[in-house]
């Protein structure tokens, strides 16, 4: 396996726009596992599952199925969905499905095989602790919950969806406690990650801290 830097962080804390920034600067390849949740759930929701459907029902629907990153696209058996993921159903049924135990094993060998080949920054819930155990360098991001809804609300309104700050709120809030309390891997900071709290930070100040800590490791 090549060099990876795990990141994980509650939902807002700004790993994703981090990571891919990180990346840029010292030439890693990122990997937006969130995407590839997205992407599963966007498959299953197609499919009519919901998060009342039994494990048996998803891993069925799961069979057979392709999930992969080409030229900074995502693609679903084949079809570019990059798109089509970024909507707040697809996020939010993210949330919902990443907590069952067949989505989590189906796509736990995909990140893993991502750092066969190629240096990684991976985000995401559970990378410091499940899918990178033995990461070279980890980090867990975090912010205030009103900063992070902040960030979700100004991000949905720059694609033109409507959203209310309440609405961004909320939705922290249900994904916070879905996290956290599921049962398969819940977000918790791994005790060897740096901790940095991004609330005050800019996305420059936090991306210099991040490379300042790779740079002396």
């Amino acid at each position: 396996m090549k060099k990876v830097i795990a990141i994980d962080g509650p939902s807002g804390s700004g790993k994703s726009t981090i990571c891919r920034r990180l990346a840029e600067r010292i030439g890693f390849e990122f990997l937006d596992t969130g995407a590839l949740y997205r992407a599963v759930a966007l498959h299953l929701r197609q499919n009519n599952l919901t998060a009342d459907s039994s494990d048996a029902e998803i891993q069925s629907a799961l069979s057979g199925v392709s999930v992969f990153f080409k030229n900074g696209l995502v693609f679903l058996c084949n079809r570019d969905v990059s798109q089509a993921i970024r909507t707040p159903e697809a996020g939010h049924y993210a949330s919902v499905f990443s907590a069952r135990k067949p989505v989590r094993d189906f796509l736990l060998q995909i990140q893993r095989d991502a750092a066969l080949h190629n240096d990684i920054v991976a985000e995401g819930r559970d990378m410091t602790s499940v899918v990178f155990p033995h990461a070279w360098i980890k980090f867990y991001l975090d912010a205030s919950e009103e900063s992070r809804a902040q960030r979700r609300y100004l991000q949905l309104k720059e694609k033109g969806m409507s959203v209310t700050m309440q609405e961004a709120l909320k939705d922290v809030r249900e994904r916070d406690l879905r996290d956290s309390r599921r049962d398969i891997a819940p977000l918790k900071r791994a005790e060897d990650a740096i901790y940095i709290d991004t609330t005050l930070m800019s996305l420059e100040e936090v991306t210099a801290a991040i490379l300042k800590a790779v740079l002396e490791g």
